[in-house]
């Protein structure tokens, strides 16, 4: 499991009166260091510095000259402007919806309605310091991505260092490698990067999976066959495994192989000959063979599904590959490198994620690994029409809830107040009703999901008291 380090989120007010910053300072608690400027320009003057996760900045400026006017444009440009961008959060005292067209269109991240809430500023400030946080990382990983890979494999955590680690230590040698792990978790890449490292990379690289197909062209395809050895056999082929003489052969889903090819495949392994099919005169082969399976061979060995002297054949050496909800330190680096070939491909300018679409990469299950983030990388990309891509190209069960991206109509507090209804409703739905569920999914306090539901109206045949 990915250790995740609790990390001291740095506001910055901007905000002629102290007494905000002091109130904040003592609400936060622990965890968050609170600085305030007095002038927008010294504000501007800290964003360069790099120390700043999150600036609160007073939209409504006591005497707004054209001059201060100018400044918080340019306070906004400069947060975004930074390699990762610091989302700064406008507080106003004018609910028009004007005002927060006006806000929102000038790049703020978010903005409150004074009085504030304290606990939904709180979960915005949260909020925003993931966001930047997952920014911050990809800025560093794109620093560091010519170091952090072998060949064509990319990954910076522990688990894929020591794949790293196995793959430059069996390469040199020929001995018969197992690679294990998920669909999707890249094992024909660890295969042919060790090809590649490997005295035999100027030769051959064969790869085969006898997934779905019958037994009879499973023999041919790996052995080959003689003129004449069925119908149709017209002329001699020669099979995989003479195909990469001196070279290697990648054989996939070898817990699929049926019995009688695993008797053939292990002589192959002990007198490095084979036999054609129609032929009985052994053919010599000088093969390094490497296996992978997302299947349990011991327990099909258990089982008699797997021959037990063909297993030990194959695993002499083993590399057991990470899925890719235990590396999420990799997805944004990995994600990287994706959506700059898929640009490239594409003919697409697309420079990068935004933090959003980042986290939302960050929290998914990846069921499909590797695999699956290619995919979504790639329709994503071919969806987007911004420079970057955003949450509102993902596909739809990365959004948890199910929020519509549509603004309601009406003023701002009824906008606000729907959006809010919609997101507790959705998830009540998700929860089965379950209160405590429901508040862990917005990561609200239950107490605070109640005083909601009785804001909101959301009648209690929605809900479930039960914990």
């Amino acid at each position: 499991m990915t250790e995740i380090i609790e990390r001291v989120k740095r506001l910055l007010i901007v905000d002629p009166d102290e007494r905000f910053s002091l109130v904040l300072r003592s609400v936060l608690g622990p965890g968050y260091s609170v600085g305030r400027v007095s002038a927008i320009g010294q504000g501007i003057a800290r964003l360069g510095g790099g120390d700043i996760d999150l600036v609160l900045l007073n939209w409504d400026w006591p005497k707004l000259s054209p001059v201060a006017r100018e400044e918080r444009e340019e306070l906004l440009k400069a947060a975004a402007s930074l390699p990762a961008p610091v989302p700064v959060v406008a507080l106003t005292g004018d609910g028009r919806r004007e005002t927060a067209m006006e806000i929102i269109g000038q790049g703020a991240y978010d903005f409150f309605v004074q009085p504030l809430d304290v606990l939904e500023l709180k979960l915005v400030i949260d909020r925003a310091h993931r966001m930047v946080t997952l920014a911050r990382d990809l800025a560093e990983a794109r620093g560091f991505a010519a170091l952090s890979h072998l060949g064509s494999m990319v990954g910076n955590c522990k688990s894929m260092q020591r794949v790293y680690d196995l793959i430059t230590k069996v390469a040199g040698v020929s001995t018969t490698v197992l690679l294990r792990g998920e669909s999707g978790t890249g094992k024909e890449v660890v295969a042919r990067t060790i090809h590649r490292l490997s005295p035999r990379a100027n030769k051959a690289f064969m790869a085969f999976s006898p997934s779905a197909l019958p037994e009879t062209l499973i023999e041919d395809e790996l052995f080959g066959h003689e003129k004449g050895a069925f119908t149709g056999a017209a002329q001699v082929r020669r099979g995989r495994f003479e195909e990469a003489q001196g070279g290697t052969v990648f054989l996939d889903e070898i817990g699929d192989l049926p019995m009688p090819m695993q008797a053939k495949l292990l002589r192959v392994l002990q007198e490095r000959s084979l036999e054609r099919l129609g032929s009985s005169a052994p053919v010599q082969v000088d093969i390094r063979l490497i296996c992978a399976t997302n299947r349990d061979l011991e327990k099909m060995v258990q089982e008699g599904a797997f021959r037990q002297d063909l297993y030990f054949r194959i695993s002499v050496f083993r590399i057991d590959l990470p899925p890719l909800r235990e590396r999420r330190d990799d997805i944004a680096l990995l994600a990287e490198l994706f959506c700059r070939q898929f640009a490239e491909a594409h003919k697409k300018n697309i420079r990068g994620f935004t933090p959003g679409f980042v986290s939302a990469l960050v929290r998914h299950g990846w069921p499909g690994n590797v695999r699956e983030l290619q995919n979504v990388i790639e329709r994503s990309l071919i969806l987007s029409d911004g420079p970057q891509l955003g949450v509102q190209d993902l596909p739809p069960e990365f959004n948890k809830f199910g929020i519509p991206s549509e603004i309601p109509s009406g003023s701002f507090h009824e906008a606000a107040r729907q959006f809010k209804r919609e997101m507790v409703l959705a998830a009540l739905r998700a929860s089965s009703g379950n209160r405590m569920k429901a508040a862990q999914g917005l990561r609200i306090s239950r107490s605070y999901l109640h005083r909601l539901l009785k804001q909101l109206n959301i009648p209690t045949e929605e809900t479930n008291a039960e914990e």
